[in-house]
């Protein structure tokens, strides 16, 4: 999640740079409305493709963690049932 962090980090940086600098420019109060309105659409749709990517891969790594996590235990339960026979295989024996 660091590396998330950082790229939303980054991403403000630029943005707010991009508003200080489209503040600054030379344009009437309209463009520069105008222009901070489009910049802002733009950058909100790049956030918003970052972050649904985010969270499809950590939805995919969780189904991923989830299928895995059952197979060991189901493994585990099998080798227990296994030991468990062996165990009173061995007790009737004696």
């Amino acid at each position: 999640m660091k590396t998330s962090s950082t790229i939303l980090g980054i991403l403000g940086a630029a943005a707010a740079g991009a508003f200080i600098g489209v503040l600054f420019a030379p344009d009437k109060g309209s463009e520069t409305r105008k222009k901070i309105k489009d910049k802002s659409k733009d950058y909100g749709d790049n956030l918003k493709g970052k972050v649904d990517g985010i969270l499809s891969s950590i939805s995919s790594n969780g189904k991923d963690i989830i299928e895995e996590g059952k197979a060991k235990f189901n493994q585990v339960k099998e080798d227990f049932n296994s030991v468990k026979d062996e165990a009173k295989a061995i007790k009737t024996n004696y």
